[in-house]
C-alpha cells in the first residue's frame, strides 16, 4: 500500500465549533453540531447524488442528537467514548480513537472506544451503514476532544496562575515551562456541575500527527490472539445454547409439531417452543441442540416465495423492465441487458443473540447496526416500555449489511419470553445462508446513443426484486422527508437509489431509474447496495462505446469524465498498472471507475482466461478465470487511517471479484441451495490475485469521504471488462460460473446438517 501526503485545503482549521462541558465526576464534553452538506463541484446539470447523497442525509439525521454522546477524560489519564455505531470489522473504533487522540494530544493507546448500548434518545444517531459513519462523526468527535483539551489547559493555567495561551499539551500532559501535569491529575478539577458552552477551533491539519498516518487497529492484538469478544463468547448466567429448526422454504411457517415432548426428554434438552417460522430447542450444549432439532417431526406451511426459482424470478424481472426511449435522429445506439443473480449477505459469524426476558424487563446482547430498531421491536413484542428493554451492542464478525436486520435478537427475545429463561440463540451457518438476507436478483438494461464523436444519451433501467429497507434507514427517510431534495412520496428504496446513483460521464441526457418487483424474498442492503450492479453494467457499455468510436477505453473514459477526482485516479491507475502492456492471448486488462460517498476509486485488473487456468482442478469449488494482478487507486477525501483504508479497499476488491466470477445463490423451489460458506464461493485463496496493490491518493479535502464500500463496484466492473477483452465476448450474466453448481446441496430437512465428525484429514 502506498500513501502520499499533501496538506489538505483550507476549511475546518479556520472555523470554530461549539461544544459543551457537561456535568460528570470527571471531565466530560458533548458537542452540538449541525453541519451543512457540502455541494460537489460538478457541471450545470448534475445528478442529485452529486449534490446531496445518502451520507448527507445521515449527517442531517444524526446531528440533532450529537450532543448526547460525550468524550470523557478519566483520573487514570485515559479518554473514553461510547461509539453510537457498530464495529463489524470495518475498523471504525480505530478511526474514531484516532480522531480523539489527535485533538486531545493523547497517545492512541490511551483512548478507549466502546460500543454504545441502544439509546432511544439518540434517534437516528445509531445507524451504521452506507459508508456514512466517519463522515457523520468526524467533526463532532474532534470538536468534543478539542473542547476537552482546552478545558484541561485552562484548568492547569488557573492552578499555575499563568496565561492559558502559553500552556501546551503533549502525549497526555499539560505543559508550561518545567511544569507538567497529567490529564488524569486534572480530570476531576476540570469537571463541571453546570452545562457550559465552549467555542473551539480544531487543530490545523498541517499539524496532524495521528490523522492521516497509518495505524494498526486498536483491536488487532485481541483479534489475532482469539481474545476479541463476540456475542457467542459472553457468559450470561443461565443463558443456555438455543437453536432453531427452520422451514424448507423461505419464511415458511409451522403447521404442527408431533413429537415436542419426546424431544424435550432428549439428553440435555430443557425446552422446546414453537415460533411462527420455526421450532426452538434449548439445551446444555449446542451439539445437543443440533441433535434435538434434527429429531423434531414438523409439518410446514410454504413461505411466500415457495415455487420460485432462478428462472421464474428472472422472467418476472425481465417483464418489468421499462422500454428505453427512442434514439435521437441519425444516431446509433448500443443496447445491452445484464443479469445479476441473488447473492448472500451472510457474514462469517452466524447470527447470535442472547436474551434474558423477565416479566417487567428484558436484556439483549447482539451485533446490531441499528440497535434502536431492535429495542423498539422487542419492546412491542414483549409488551414492555422501551425503557425496560436494555440492548447491548456487541462487536460482530462481519456484516455485508446483514447486521442492519434484527432477526436473531427479536427471535431470542421471543424464545426467552415463551420459556421464561435466558437463551443464547445461534443460527447455524445453513440458517444464515438459506433463511438469512440476500442481495436481490436484478436486471439492468442500458441504451447509449452516439453520433460521430459525441455520446448523446445514456439510459439505464434497473429492475430488481424488492429490497428490504425495514431497518433504520427507512425511518431516517420518513422522519426527514421534508428536508429531502426529492419530489413526491419518499419511497425508501427510490430515495436510496436516487441519493446513491449517478454517472461520472458527460454522456448527454442521462437517466437512471429503479423498478422493484414485489417478491417477498428476505433481502437486504448488501454492501454497496445498488452500485456494483449498475456500475458493472455501465462500465461494460462504456467499453463498447469506446470500441464503436475506435478509441482506447482509458482515453475514452478520460475524455468523457466530468469528475476531476475520478480522472486523477484513472490516470494514476493506468500509469501505475501499465495499461496496454503486452499480455498473452487469453489474458487481458480491465478497468472500472466509481465515485460515491464523496470519494473516488479506480480499479485495474489483469484476468487470465486461458484454458489451463479456467479448467484447473479446484477441490470442492469451481475454478474459471483468475485475477492475477489488481491495482486499486483511492481518493477518500481526507484519509483518517491509510492502513485501515488499504484493508477496506482489499476487502472491496475481493467482494467485486466474487460477484463477477464465483459467488451467488441458486434459488430452487423457494429457497437457496447453498447451505454454508463452503457452498458459497466467495473469493478464496485459489482466485485471490497473487499481486494486489493499493494507492491512497493525497488528501483532496478537509473532511473524509466514505470508503468502506467504495471499491466493490469498480472491482466487479474491472473484472467484467477484462473478461470481455480476454474472450472477445461481453458477459451479460453474473457471476460467470452461476450455471455450474459446484457442490452437493445439503438436504432441506432437517434444516441444520449434522455436525461433522471428521476433519483430521483436513488439518494442517
Amino acid at each position: 500500500m502506498e500513501h502520499e501526503s499533501n496538506e489538505p485545503d483550507e476549511g475546518l482549521r479556520r472555523r470554530h465549533f461549539l461544544g459543551y462541558l457537561v456535568t460528570a465526576p470527571t471531565l466530560a464534553v458533548a458537542v452540538q453540531w449541525t453541519g451543512d452538506p457540502a455541494a460537489a463541484d460538478v457541471p450545470s446539470l448534475p445528478q442529485l447524488e452529486e449534490i446531496f447523497d445518502v451520507g448527507d442525509l445521515v449527517k442531517i439525521a444524526a446531528s440533532p442528537t450529537a450532543g448526547l454522546v460525550t468524550v470523557q477524560v478519566h483520573e487514570d489519564g485515559t479518554a473514553s467514548y461510547a461509539l453510537p455505531r457498530a464495529e463489524v470489522g470495518q475498523g471504525i473504533t480505530t478511526a474514531i480513537a484516532m480522531l480523539i487522540a489527535e485533538e486531545l494530544d493523547l497517545p492512541l493507546d490511551k483512548v478507549k472506544v466502546t460500543l454504545s448500548d441502544a439509546r432511544p434518545e439518540l434517534l437516528f444517531n445509531q445507524f451504521t451503514g452506507g459508508s456514512t459513519s466517519v463522515r457523520s462523526l468526524y467533526t463532532p468527535v474532534r470538536t468534543a476532544a478539542a473542547v476537552a483539551r482546552r478545558r484541561l489547559v485552562e484548568t492547569a493555567a488557573r492552578a499555575w496562575k499563568v496565561d492559558a495561551a502559553k500552556v501546551t499539551t503533549e502525549a497526555g500532559f499539560v505543559i508550561h515551562g518545567d511544569r507538567r501535569a497529567s490529564y488524569g491529575s486534572l480530570a476531576k478539577a476540570a469537571a463541571t456541575t453546570n452545562v457550559i458552552p465552549v467555542l473551539v477551533p480544531l487543530k490545523d491539519p498541517a499539524k496532524f500527527t495521528v490523522i492521516g498516518r497509518p495505524a494498526n487497529r486498536v483491536d488487532a492484538l485481541a483479534a489475532v490472539t482469539g481474545r476479541k469478544t463476540f456475542a457467542m463468547d459472553l457468559d450470561v448466567p443461565n443463558a443456555l445454547p438455543t437453536m432453531m429448526r427452520r422451514p424448507p422454504t423461505i419464511d415458511g411457517t409451522v403447521a404442527s409439531v408431533r413429537n415436542a415432548a419426546a424431544v424435550t426428554a432428549m439428553p440435555g434438552i430443557t425446552d422446546v417452543v414453537v415460533l411462527k417460522h420455526g421450532v426452538a430447542v434449548r439445551g446444555r450444549t449446542f451439539g445437543q441442540c443440533i441433535d434435538a432439532l434434527r429429531a423434531l417431526d414438523v409439518t410446514w406451511r410454504p413461505g411466500p416465495v415457495a415455487g420460485e426459482s432462478d428462472d421464474t424470478v428472472l422472467a418476472k424481472l425481465k417483464k418489468a423492465v421499462p422500454s428505453p426511449a427512442g434514439p435521437p435522429l441519425f444516431s446509433k445506439s448500443i443496447d445491452a441487458e445484464f443479469t445479476f443473480m441473488f447473492a448472500s449477505n451472510s457474514p462469517l459469524e452466524p447470527e447470535v443473540a442472547i436474551a434474558d426476558v423477565r416479566a417487567d424487563r428484558a436484556e439483549i446482547w447482539s451485533s446490531l447496526k441499528v440497535p434502536g430498531d431492535a429495542q423498539n421491536q422487542i419492546a412491542g413484542l414483549l409488551g414492555l416500555p422501551v425503557t425496560a428493554v436494555k440492548v447491548h451492542v456487541v462487536e460482530g464478525g462481519g456484516s455485508f449489511g446483514r447486521r442492519l436486520h434484527t432477526d436473531a435478537a427479536v427471535e431470542a427475545a421471543e424464545i426467552s419470553k415463551k420459556i421464561g429463561k435466558p437463551v443464547k440463540l445461534s443460527w447455524s451457518r445453513t440458517d444464515s445462508v438459506r433463511q438469512g438476507r440476500a442481495h436481490p436478483m436484478c436486471v439492468s438494461r442500458i441504451r447509449a446513443t452516439y453520433r460521430g464523436g459525441d455520446v448523446l444519451s445514456y439510459e439505464q433501467r434497473h429492475v430488481n426484486v424488492e429490497t428490504s429497507f425495514s431497518h433504520g434507514f427507512g425511518d431516517i427517510v420518513t422522519a426527514n422527508a421534508a428536508k429531502l431534495p426529492v419530489v413526491g412520496n419518499p419511497i425508501v428504496s427510490q430515495v436510496f437509489f436516487i441519493l446513491s446513483q449517478s454517472s461520472p460521464y458527460n454522456f448527454g441526457s442521462t437517466k437512471q431509474t429503479l423498478t422493484e418487483v414485489p417478491l417477498k424474498f428476505k433481502t437486504g442492503s448488501m454492501r454497496n447496495v445498488y452500485s456494483p450492479n449498475l456500475v458493472c453494467a455501465r462500465e461494460l457499455v462504456v467499453d463498447r462505446l469506446a470500441a464503436a468510436m475506435n478509441k482506447d477505453p482509458v482515453k475514452f473514459r478520460r475524455e468523457y469524465l466530468k469528475n476531476g477526482r475520478l480522472r486523477t485516479a484513472l490516470d494514476r491507475a493506468a500509469a501505475e498498472g501499465g495499461w496496454g502492456r503486452a499480455l498473452p492471448d487469453g489474458v487481458a486488462q480491465g478497468i472500472g471507475l466509481h465515485a460515491e460517498y464523496r470519494a473516488a476509486c479506480a480499479v485495474l485488473v489483469e484476468l487470465d482466461c486461458r484454458p489451463e487456468t479456467v479448467n484447473r482442478p479446484i477441490r470442492h469449488g469451481v475454478a474459471g478465470p483468475r485475477v492475477t494482478r489488481a491495482l486499486v487507486v483511492v481518493d477518500a477525501g481526507l484519509p483518517i487511517n491509510p492502513r485501515g483504508l488499504e484493508a477496506q479497499m482489499i476487502g472491496g476488491l475481493n467482494d467485486g471479484i466474487a460477484m463477477a466470477l464465483t459467488a451467488s445463490l441458486h434459488i430452487k423451489d423457494g429457497i437457496p441451495l447453498e447451505g454454508s460458506w463452503d457452498n458459497y464461493f466467495y473469493t478464496r485463496q485459489w482466485n485471490t490475485p497473487p499481486q494486489t496493490r493499493v494507492i491512497v491518493l493525497p488528501p483532496t479535502g478537509d473532511e473524509p469521504g466514505g470508503a468502506g464500500e467504495l471499491a466493490v463496484a469498480p472491482s466487479l466492473a474491472a473484472v467484467a471488462c477484462a473478461y470481455a477483452r480476454a474472450t472477445g465476448t461481453m458477459p451479460t450474466r453474473f457471476p460467470l460460473n452461476h450455471s455450474t453448481l459446484g457442490f452437493e446441496p445439503f438436504p432441506l430437512q432437517p434444516s441444520t446438517p449434522q455436525s461433522p465428525t471428521d476433519g483430521l484429514d483436513r488439518a494442517f
